[in-house]
């Protein structure tokens, strides 16, 4: 297929990202205020309304697993085409709706594929023009992705204001169509990523599953009890199929989701934690103040109130931007969840909020929001190659949909039926958003201490030529790395010093535990030994004095009666210990060069047209 005229041009590729993947972030925050303005026009009931949400919502997060899924398997931007075409069909259904059911479909249209653009453009977007627009690429995701939520309210108070609904929706449809016009201009055809991908559609299904039934069993708290099978039940069964997509991927052969790597590495795992702890907060922040600003204010005033949560989102977004190849990028996310927890705390000293308190919570809102969920996403993908962007952007939006949306429910069912009345119940519930708040500063913090990382500075380079990760991820609560693993000498020294203290009592144990004693006659010896070779320490004999030093790998012994080379007057133990490693590393050396040699041969050898080498008969 032809190029578009604007194919490879930065600004028309950003700009298409926002306007596809703007309307229905927005939309899902501004639709509060219009719904029962929606509900009179369709007659639609407020429980079906609530459904008609959550099946929205659902379909979102299941369009990250198809997202990638499709991305492995066929061309994106055609793809892309067809899901920008799909979107704007859906908004026209919605604006235009007539019955529930147009509008329903329209609206869950917009929600799946605002999910497929954000994995299938944003990827590319950040990785196809190079480092010098990486930095502008976090910017505009930053924005869309909270920007966009922090202006809904606003929006839908406006339209609620006018008492008219269809405008709000017909803007979205305009905008859609600019994104799709944006989206031809600038067709480049790419291949597929992975043709040779298992095509296997068990993790749709799982995600789909999974999300219909949490997601349903949720909006049924609005008029039933937590627990019935229709809530509690759904909403379980759909949390373990989940659980069940997340363990079969990792346990898979081929995985369509890096979920091993990212579960077994510090920097993503704890990434994960504070994403979704920020995403569950914020909602008690929000929704739960703003239903009881509700019933004193008219629906602008209220919209107003949390304008600043915007200001705090854009502050948060160029503050992204600048840190985004600095070492800052990883404590960036902490800071934020500091920021959302005074949010909350702000909120909670009075119930109803006063308007100023509304105006400096939803402002601490806003940055602790914008400087904990982005940041956290992207230290999460720098920890694992660039190819994978795509899929760490999926889980990480998987779960975090699932956080997000799925709370308010919850929220809002408890703040109505737990304390006896609304204001208690939402102290309550704005006690649990800080005690999550919390959680999401001190958990992340712990897994970087039991892992043993670092904050490092991310080699955007390095990432973007896809020569390896930005940032070295290291195995989740590993025990951490020699001081001087690098340096064999210091590394000598310093056990020798280790050793010393531990034989007097005077040092803790490797692990941190209470000071380590009995140690035998000769264990110094031994370890020393050991590190020098570079082998493990784990069942090795002690090195007897009149004995053949063996080697570790292979067996061969060196003949020399345990005095090994430069054994005689005037050579000390160390010297001799160092010439006797330089023996074993030159052995070692020479078998790896055989073994490189004996394969070159093998390779070398005339192949039959079966396979292998023809085997000779046997007489």
């Amino acid at each position: 297929m032809r190029q578009g005229p604007l194919a490879g041009r930065y600004p028309a590729a950003a700009a298409m990202v926002m306007f596809a993947l703007i309307p229905y972030l927005a939309l899902s925050a501004a639709i509060g205020p219009v719904t029962p303005l929606i509900g009179r026009d369709l007659h639609i009931s407020p429980q079906a309304m609530s459904v008609g949400s959550g099946l929205a919502n659902a379909a979102y997060a299941a369009g990250t697993v198809m997202a990638v899924y499709f991305a492995q398997l066929l061309r994106q931007r055609r793809m892309m085409i067809l899901y920008v075409s799909l979107l704007v069909i859906g908004s026209i259904l919605a604006a235009a709706a007539q019955n529930p059911a147009m509008f329903f479909a329209g609206h869950v249209l917009q929600g799946l594929c605002t999910s497929l653009l954000l994995i299938a453009a944003v990827p590319p977007l950040a990785l196809g023009f190079g480092v010098e627009k990486f930095r502008s690429t976090a910017v505009i995701m930053s924005m869309c992705i909270f920007g966009a939520v922090t202006l809904g309210p606003a929006i839908g108070g406006l339209q609620a204001q006018a008492h008219a609904w269809r405008p709000l929706f017909w803007v979205i449809a305009a905008i859609s169509a600019a994104a799709l016009l944006l989206a031809l201009l600038t067709f480049e055809d790419t291949p597929p990523a992975d043709v040779t991908a298992p095509r296997n559609p068990l993790p749709i299904a799982l995600a789909t599953a999974g999300s219909v039934a949490a997601f349903f069993g949720a909006s049924q708290l609005l008029t039933h009890k937590f627990l019935e099978f229709r809530t509690f039940g759904l909403l379980t069964v759909g949390l373990a199929l989940i659980v069940v997509l997340i363990v079969s991927q990792y346990r898979a052969m081929r995985p369509l989701l890096t979920i091993r790597t990212m579960l077994s590495s510090t920097i993503p795992v704890a990434g994960i934690v504070l994403a979704l702890c920020a995403a569950a907060a914020s909602v008690s922040a929000t929704a739960l103040t703003a239903s009881l600003l509700a019933e004193r204010y008219s629906p602008l005033h209220v919209g107003l109130l949390y304008l600043p949560e915007l200001a705090g989102a854009t502050l948060t977004a160029v503050l992204l931007g600048v840190v985004i190849d600095k070492r800052a990028l990883q404590y960036l996310p902490v800071v934020g969840m500091v920021f959302l927890a005074a949010g909350i705390a702000v909120f909670r000293i009075e119930l109803p909020p006063t308007q100023a308190l509304t105006l400096i919570g939803s402002g601490l809102t806003g940055i602790g929001l914008g400087a904990s969920v982005a940041p956290a996403l992207f230290t999460a993908g720098f920890s694992l190659p660039a190819a994978t962007l795509q899929r760490v952007f999926a889980i990480v939006e998987l779960l975090r949909a699932v956080a997000a949306f799925m709370i308010a429910p919850l929220f809002a069912h408890f703040a109505v039926t737990v304390g006896g009345d609304v204001k208690t119940g939402t102290g309550i519930a704005l006690w649990i958003g800080l005690g999550l708040a919390i959680a999401g500063v001190l958990v992340p913090v712990l897994i970087y201490r039991l892992g043993g990382a670092r904050p490092e500075t991310p080699q955007l380079e390095r990432f973007m030529g896809g020569e390896g990760p930005a940032a070295t991820a290291r195995r989740a609560c590993a025990s951490p790395t020699p001081r001087h693993a690098h340096d064999p000498r210091k590394w000598i020294r310093s056990c020798r010093v280790r050793l010393r203290r531990q034989r007097a009592g005077q040092a803790r144990d490797r692990r941190g535990g209470p000071p380590a004693r009995g140690w035998r006659r000769g264990a110094r010896r031994d370890r020393v030994a050991a590190v020098r070779r570079r082998l493990p320490a784990r069942r090795r004999a002690p090195i007897r004095r009149g004995a053949d030093r063996r080697c570790q790998g292979c067996g061969r012994a060196d003949g020399r009666g345990g005095g090994g080379a430069g054994r005689g007057r005037g050579v000390s133990r160390a010297k001799r210990r160092d010439r006797e490693v330089a023996d074993l590393e030159g052995h070692h050396r020479a078998r790896r060069s055989s073994r490189r040699a004996a394969d070159r041969a093998r390779l070398a050898r005339p192949q039959r047209p079966g396979g292998g080498p023809r085997r000779q008969r046997r007489g």
